[in-house]
């Protein structure tokens, strides 16, 4: 089930990417609910840097997996990250930017609104 569709500055969550399609449901949009235990809810620009920290980390975002239409990132795209993943990239020194209007209030829970505001993208 869904949580409402609002946005960490309190508007209505603006879609995040539909090519590549992104969130927790593959929606387009990073919207959150209890199933989404990670917290997908952060849509964050790739970018190189940030890519290679999640490859080191585990988390493969680069290789496509046709065999779950994921068609791998590369720069450029946006994406919803874990909110936590996007908090451990700031602390590594490789956090993206992030369109705020696009990323779902429940960030909140674990990133502070200044510091998404500090990786601000031009929306």
């Amino acid at each position: 089930m869904k949580e409402d569709s609002i946005n960490v500055l309190g508007g209505r969550l603006e879609p995040c990417s539909m090519q590549p399609m992104t969130g927790y449901w593959r929606n387009g949009c990073c919207d959150t609910g209890p199933e989404d235990r990670g917290l997908h809810t952060v849509c964050a620009v790739m970018t190189a840097e940030f890519l290679a920290l999640s490859k080191y980390l585990g988390n493969d975002l680069t290789t496509p997996r046709p065999e779950f239409s994921f068609p791998g990132l590369k720069p450029g795209d946006r994406w919803c990250l874990v909110a936590a993943r996007f908090l451990q990239a700031h602390e590594e020194g490789a956090a993206p930017r992030v369109h705020l209007a696009a990323t779902h209030a429940r960030t909140l829970d674990v990133v502070p609104l200044e510091l998404l505001q500090s990786y601000a993208a031009d929306d």
